[in-house]
């Protein structure tokens, strides 16, 4: 029998039947955890206010035979972040890293990688939840995710070689081998996105900051747009598919801009 109890991250629930919900969770010691809550949707007492978006909670689950989904049999609301729900900057980014990590995030994972990711979830909630996010958070935090889910594109050196990528201003980056490329190693016909060594060497700054002093590192204006062209088709490419949250955010931020403007 499958036991845990200790603290979770909601990161999508599901109505099932007619009084279940199907919660994905994201927990220090497995990373992903699909569960089920029976009567969650039934009974106004039972999981009350615990199993929405975005809610750090302690829980215990069970699975009690091999190859069933697991089972909540406990929930309590450590802390629901109220800020992600007060302006439509913070949600619309949490939404887009909690829908990130759920697609993203394996489950069972080693304890050594559940508890990486799930340390980046709830500071990147945090910091969200204390400031309003822009263009200029919302891609450090998402090189931030990468990192914590294993898939940071190599940003330093080649890809190809493991050396250096040379002096040259413009490199090329090779989206599905995943990282820069020399001059040496770059082929006609290869596909590769030019990109200035300097968005490279920003993007790799922001791996080394705490996610909570990520808005301490300034990020130009040619920089930013050259970053989101790159890392949208970095993400784009491992996870198949365009995010709903990511068009929502990107009206949201756009929108912003145009305001601000």
């Amino acid at each position: 029998m499958f036991a845990f109890q200790g603290e979770a991250l909601v990161l999508r629930t599901v109505d099932f039947g007619e009084s279940d919900r199907v919660v994905h969770l994201l927990t220090p010691r497995t990373a992903r955890l699909t569960a089920i809550a029976k009567g969650a949707r039934r009974s106004r007492r039972r999981f009350a206010g615990t199993l929405d978006l975005f809610n750090r909670l302690v829980v215990q689950v069970e699975r009690r035979r091999p190859g069933s989904m697991a089972r909540i049999d406990q929930a309590r609301l450590l802390d629901s972040f109220p800020g992600l729900r007060s302006n439509p900057r913070r949600f619309a980014l949490a939404c887009y890293l909690v829908e990130l990590l759920d697609r993203l995030a394996p489950e069972g994972a080693a304890p050594e990688e559940g508890a990486r990711l799930f340390h980046f979830a709830r500071t990147a909630l945090e910091a969200v939840n204390a400031r309003t996010p822009d263009a200029r958070l919302r891609t450090l935090l998402e090189v931030r995710a990468l990192d914590a889910l294993g898939l940071r594109p190599e940003l330093a050196r080649c890809v190809r070689c493991g050396g250096s990528l040379g002096t040259d201003p413009l490199v090329g980056f090779h989206v599905a081998e995943g990282g820069a490329v020399c001059r040496a190693c770059g082929r006609p016909g290869d596909g590769l996105l030019t990109v200035h060594r300097g968005t490279l060497r920003a993007l790799a700054q922001s791996t080394k900051l705490p996610v909570e002093h990520l808005d301490r590192l300034g990020l130009p204006a040619t920089t930013l747009a050259e970053a989101r062209r790159l890392l949208g088709r970095f993400q784009r490419f491992h996870v198949g598919l365009t995010l709903r949250s990511e068009r929502f955010l990107e009206e949201i931020l756009s929108g912003a801009s145009g305001h601000a403007a």
